[in-house]
């Protein structure tokens, strides 16, 4: 049960006392970049005066963004610690006098040795190993920002945080049990697809993008693309018949309608039976609060889908993890 935040952020925050910030860099690559996404979305419904930007790890080296400087705080996610674009991503922002944070694994790699300030996360999806969801890269970067908006702008929403992450692994085994035969039966109709699209909006968006990427493309070699709700409109949605697949993420913050709207046109002009929905409405939520159950939800639903992942692996006779190709298996590249 958590009452305070994670010893290894208080220790980082608390270095941080007295310093000028006044912009957070959220930097990763892949995976890790999906949850920099409704990390953003949490600080710009949250802070009055921190700015922020989501950045691709080579990118933010490449694009320099000319206010990044000493009022600058980057923070940098790699699972195993050892992405180089993200490493190296965290030795310019060192160099232009940013103050880093680097989420990992691995407290012994790469990146925890670029950073200023290392913060463990724990992950079960390669490891097996059943967690707290409230240690999770999603719970853990939430906590960052809610103490850094408590240090810097005075603005508490820790105590919400933490009573509403208390109650996400319980809302997260609910999901696993709902879901179920709903699972069962898309597998099923996905398994001899070779396109699937994710839609989702707002806070749920890193969940479709790496749902989309790093388990159907990378996991089990589907095509795939995570199409942003209220873009679907403006050229994708021509792709829709009755029988093109998709993925749609239905989450509880304030783009809900434009997930919705996007749902409502599937369901008109796609066959329903190729609709997997996910509607946080039918969740059970109890005990996280109204105002962080928007950001929670995306971290339900991606748990929830790697048990679909598995699932449709077994029906294409796929190994997940062990069966890719290059991922892990090549560095010449």
């Amino acid at each position: 049960m958590k009452t305070e935040l994670n010893v290894d952020i208080a220790t980082a925050l608390a270095a941080m006392a007295g310093k000028t910030i006044t912009n957070v860099f959220l930097v990763a690559c892949g995976g890790s970049l999906s949850i920099m996404h409704p990390g953003k979305y949490f600080l710009d419904r949250y802070a009055d005066t921190l700015n922020s930007d989501v950045y691709n790890g080579d990118e933010f080296v490449t694009r320099d963004p000319r206010r990044l400087g000493a009022e600058s705080l980057v923070i940098l996610c790699s699972q195993t610690g050892t992405t180089k674009e993200t490493v190296g991503a965290a030795k310019h922002a060192r160099e232009r006098g940013a103050t880093t944070i680097g989420m990992t694994l691995d407290p012994k790699s790469p990146l925890a040795e670029a950073v200023d300030h290392i913060v463990a996360y724990q992950a079960p999806y390669t490891t097996g190993i059943p967690i707290d969801a409230a240690d999770s890269n999603y719970g853990v970067l939430y906590m960052i920002l809610a103490g850094l908006l408590k240090q810097v702008e005075k603005n508490d929403v820790v105590p919400s945080l933490l009573k509403s992450l208390n109650c996400l692994q319980p809302a997260i085994e609910k999901a696993h049990v709902q879901y179920a035969s709903m699972f069962d039966a898309f597998a099923e109709r996905f398994k001899d697809r070779s396109v699937i699209y994710t839609t989702a909006s707002g806070a749920n968006y890193g969940a479709s993008y790496s749902f989309s990427i790093c388990v159907l493309m990378e996991m089990l070699w589907i095509n795939s693309q995570a199409i942003h709700a209220d873009e679907f409109f403006h050229g994708p949605f021509e792709v829709v018949d009755q029988n093109a697949s998709f993925i749609s993420f239905i989450g509880m913050d304030e783009t809900r309608r434009l997930e919705e709207r996007t749902r409502d046109f599937l369901f008109t002009y796609c066959d329903e039976k190729n609709v997997l929905v996910l509607d946080a409405k039918n969740l059970d939520l109890d005990g996280i609060d109204a105002a962080f159950q928007g950001y929670l939800v995306p971290l339900i639903f991606f748990d929830a889908l790697w048990k679909f992942a598995y699932k449709l692996a077994a029906k294409r006779e796929t190994v997940m993890l062990d069966g890719r190709r290059y991922m892990k298996k090549i560095t010449n590249y």
